[in-house]
C-alpha cells in the first residue's frame, strides 16, 4: 500500500504545498520537508502523504517514520479522525523514537482540513505510552514545533496549572499532560500553556492571561523565576483580576522543585500599573485557590 522510493513531489513546485515530517538518523528530532501535489480529492492527497511518510526522503540523514520496522495494517477515516492500526513490531521502538514517529505522523496528516485528530492502535488494541496511559486521539498542538523547522527530543510533562474561577478573582488547579521539546525550558512551557488557556475538558476554568501576550523570555536563577512578557499581559481577560493573572503564573511555576519565587516583568521592567507589582517577587499564594463548584 505504501511506496518505497524517494518522495520528492513535483519537480517544479505547483499545486498545493504540504509539509512531510521525517525523523533524523540519530532519532532525536524530526524535520519538515515540503511536498507539492496537484491532487484535489482528500483521499488522493491522504494516499500521497502516507506514501511520503513511508518513502526514503531526499535528505539521506533523515528516515521515513513509517519505515521503522513496523507495518501499517489498516487505515480508517471517520468524522475528522483517522485511525492507523500498526503491527506489534511498533512496540519495539524506543520511547523517544516512538514519540517522534507519532509527532511526524500527526503533524503531517492533520494538515488536511478533513483530519482533526489521529489515533493509533496496535493490532486493534489502543496504543499506550511509556507510562502505561492510553494515548488516544492526538492533534498537532500536542507536539510543540520548536526552533523553526525542527521538533526535537520530546519529554512528557505532567504540570499543575492554575486558571481563574467563574468569579475571576480566585484560582482553580488543573493538571495537564503534554509532550514538549527538551530544548524548551519547562518554565517557559508552563507559561505558554497558561497563555493558551484551559483545555475545556474541565468546566468552570477560565483563562487568566490575555491570549495575545508574547513571551520575551523566561529564566530561572537561584530559585527565582523571571518571567518577562510584553505589555499585552497588562490587559487581562474580562472579569479576571490582575491578582488572579499574577498568581496563576506564580502558583503554577512554584510547583517546580527548583523555583521558590517568581518575578514578573513587562518589557523588562516591573509594571507600575497595579499595586500588586509593588512586591519585587511573589511566593505561592494558596489563599487564592478554590475548587470547581458543583
Amino acid at each position: 500500500m505504501l511506496g518505497a522510493s524517494a518522495c520528492v513531489g513535483e519537480e517544479t513546485p505547483e499545486g498545493t504545498e504540504y509539509q512531510v515530517y521525517y525523523i533524523s538518523k540519530s532519532e532525536t528530532k524530526v524535520e519538515m520537508h515540503p511536498y507539492w501535489t496537484q491532487k484535489e480529492s482528500s483521499q488522493a492527497v491522504l494516499r500521497e502523504l502516507m506514501q511520503c511518510l513511508a518513502a526514503t526522503p531526499e535528505k539521506l540523514e533523515y528516515q521515513a517514520p513509517l519505515a521503522m520496522g513496523f507495518n501499517i495494517l489498516k487505515i480508517d477515516l471517520e468524522e475528522s479522525k483517522i485511525t492507523i492500526d500498526v503491527s506489534e513490531a511498533y512496540l519495539n521502538l524506543s520511547v523517544t523514537t516512538e514519540v517522534l514517529v507519532r509527532a511526524a505522523i500527526v503533524r503531517t496528516l492533520t494538515q488536511l482540513p478533513e483530519i482533526d485528530t489521529v489515533e493509533m492502535t496496535v493490532e486493534g488494541k489502543p496504543l499506550v505510552d511509556s507510562m502505561g496511559n492510553v494515548v488516544g486521539r492526538m492533534n498537532a498542538d500536542q507536539f510543540i514545533n520548536n526552533d523553526g523547522n525542527e521538533i526535537n527530543t520530546y519529554e512528557l510533562a505532567r504540570i499543575k496549572l492554575f486558571f481563574a474561577s467563574d468569579e475571576g478573582n480566585m484560582l482553580i488547579a488543573a493538571y495537564r499532560e503534554k509532550h514538549y521539546s527538551s530544548n524548551t525550558p519547562i518554565e517557559r512551557f508552563i507559561v505558554e500553556e497558561l497563555i493558551a488557556g484551559p483545555s475545556g475538558q474541565v468546566e468552570g476554568l477560565h483563562a487568566t492571561i490575555n491570549p495575545n501576550t508574547k513571551i520575551i523570555n523566561v529564566t530561572t536563577k537561584d530559585g527565582i523565576c523571571y518571567v518577562n512578557l510584553d505589555d499585552n499581559f497588562l490587559t487581562v481577560p474580562d472579569n479576571v483580576s490582575m491578582d488572579a493573572a499574577v498568581y496563576s503564573i506564580v502558583n503554577s511555576l512554584v510547583e517546580l522543585s527548583n523555583i521558590n519565587k517568581v518575578q514578573i516583568l513587562v518589557n523588562g521592567e516591573v509594571p507600575t500599573t497595579s499595586a500588586i507589582f509593588q512586591n519585587s517577587t511573589f511566593e505561592r499564594n494558596l489563599d487564592m485557590v478554590t475548587s470547581v463548584k458543583n
